[in-house]
């Protein structure tokens, strides 16, 4: 706990000290976090789904959009694949909106691209 010391402004604050701990009330506990009633449930997300397995083979995708994904903290890629099929995927680092993107076996060794 801390003990809060008056600067000396007034004969009245002289040698004064107060207890440091605020009590709020409404609802919260020593940290002040919120933990009765009346919590609020944050926006809603939606919850996109992740393709972790890349396994297109041998076609190539456009990266059409970098988005924020609410449900983890990283950003995500929508790609648009040559055959029509569209998935989202984590966003690889110094990928940028019209990137292409192989998967398969004899693909180039480069960011985005993925191999067995």
């Amino acid at each position: 706990m801390a003990i809060h010391l008056y600067k000396t402004s007034t004969p009245s604050t002289r040698n004064g000290a107060v207890d440091g701990q605020h009590h709020c009330g409404k609802g919260r506990n020593a940290r002040g976090i919120i933990t009765a009633r009346h919590r609020g449930r944050g926006h809603k997300r939606l919850y996109r789904k992740i393709d972790f397995r890349q396994n297109e083979k041998d076609i190539y995708g456009r990266i059409v959009t970098i988005e924020y994904n609410p449900n983890r903290n990283a950003y995500i890629c929508f790609i648009h694949y040559r055959d029509g099929d569209k998935r989202y995927i984590l966003h690889p680092r110094r990928t940028i909106i019209e990137d292409t993107i192989f998967s398969g076996t004899e693909v180039p060794i480069k960011m985005g691209n993925a191999l067995p």
